[in-house]
């Protein structure tokens, strides 16, 4: 019974530590390999790049490393890794909200211009009408 409990608390330690963060500034070869989605491969190139320097952010870490995009870089964070203590959160979310909003801004001058336009026309109309009254009782007269 006593071995049980020792094995369960072996257990729970083991998958804590496997859930614990792995800084890929300080994180041994061992240690990168732990975080799913890493293997061998990933790990000698993430220790190979960061020989140049440390990975100043999740975008520097991306661009120096062969095979890591967006993505990938979305599941590395979830599985534990992180970059200066942060996770990642991928930049083009907010590229494509602030290109929403610029989408629907231009839409909305659009409309704005389309609508100046037939008001414009429908002046024109009307001054032309109205031009046309005066000629057209004097020449009733």
């Amino acid at each position: 019974m006593l071995i049980k409990k020792i094995l369960a608390a072996l257990v729970l330690l083991s998958a804590t530590l496997a859930m614990a963060a792995v800084d890929v500034n300080k994180a041994t070869e061992a240690e990168l390999d732990s975080v799913k989605g890493i293997g061998p491969g990933t790990s000698k190139l993430i220790i190979q790049e960061r020989k140049k320097g440390d990975f100043k952010s999740w975008d520097d870490f991306i661009s120096r490393v062969k095979g890591v995009g967006e993505a990938r870089a979305t599941h590395l964070s979830e599985a534990g890794l992180t970059v200066g203590g942060k996770g990642y959160t991928p930049a083009s979310s907010a590229a494509k909200a602030n290109g929403k909003a610029g989408k629907d801004a231009k839409a909305e001058a659009k409309a704005d211009k389309q609508q100046a336009k037939g008001e414009a026309k429908a002046d024109k109309k009307d001054d032309k009408a109205a031009a046309a009254r005066p000629a057209a009782s004097a020449a009733k007269k």
